[in-house]
């Protein structure tokens, strides 16, 4: 299954531990609802509020690259009650279709370098 930031998803909760719900989102992709995603304001309990074997729409917060863990949220898919009714998304800077690395910065030192040295030597 390929997910992506910011989709919506539907899940059955497979699983609850205090930190938060796995989701079960296919037969071979899970994800995790930490407690704090779980609703605006205090959670006390997660068990309060969800239960193995529930349905549930949930949004993709972020996906790892490298463990391919995935981070999902209840709390997004709600109107904050202490904002008024607008349902704020989370912005993310990650872009995640640019696999540039450090090849811009090795490309660019040489001419660094060069510039550098025609600096020092004047």
């Amino acid at each position: 299954m390929e997910v992506h930031i910011g989709d919506v998803l539907t899940g059955t909760v497979s699983g609850i531990q205090p930190y938060g719900a796995f989701v079960a989102l296919d037969s071979d992709t899970q994800g995790l609802i930490h407690i704090s995603e779980c609703r605006h304001g205090y959670v006390k309990n997660v068990h309060d509020i969800l239960h193995v074997g529930e349905t549930v729409h949930v949004k993709v917060l972020d996906v790892d690259e490298y463990s391919q863990k995935i981070s999902l949220s209840l709390r997004a898919m709600a109107p904050d009650p202490f904002s008024g009714s607008r349902v704020r998304a989370k912005h993310y800077w990650t872009n995640h279709h640019v696999a540039a690395g450090f090849a811009p910065i090795h490309n660019a030192v040489p001419a660094w370098l060069k510039e550098a040295e025609k600096d020092f030597f004047a």
